[in-house]
């Protein structure tokens, strides 16, 4: 695994608590996203070229979230996103909230399927290639001394 990731902030507005003041579960799959379309750019591509200038979209195939600590409204969240394997047609993503004193309140995976605009699997396209590592055989579901959520 490459040691790059990202790092991006977001502030929790209000309508993204419930009643009782707390962040709704379903954000933060969008804050994945945030995070994920800001590790691209932070490599060097921007994700959306890659879906009109080569047609090729990294579609959600699995998605999950370990929930350990509440966010608030105003509170500021990083996000921080790694890329964990990259195979032919699969690239596999996580992710680790933090709040501003540095403590992981969420962590998550998700599992992408790289496909043409009709839905249909593709391969990566090989320029997109060198920012991905590759699978390796002795993937442990671990990184930077976090375990897998």
């Amino acid at each position: 695994m490459s040691a790059r990731y990202s790092e991006t902030t977001v502030r929790v507005r209000y309508a993204e608590t419930d009643q009782m003041g707390v962040v709704y579960y379903g954000n933060y799959f969008t804050w994945f996203e945030v995070g994920r379309v800001e590790l691209c750019r932070q490599l060097g591509f921007e994700y959306k070229k890659m879906e009109t200038e080569d047609d090729s979209f990294i579609v959600v195939a699995e998605a999950s979230c370990r929930y350990k600590r509440p966010a608030r409204f105003d509170d500021l969240l990083t996000i921080r996103t790694h890329v964990l394997e990259t195979q032919r047609r699969t690239i596999r993503f996580r992710y680790e909230i933090l709040n501003s004193s540095r403590e992981i309140i969420a962590t998550g995976e998700t599992l992408h399927v790289i496909c043409d605009h009709t839905g249909r699997p593709k391969s990566l396209p090989d320029k997109y290639r060198k920012y991905f590592p590759t699978a390796d055989a002795g993937h442990t579901g671990t990184h930077d001394g976090h375990k897998k959520a």
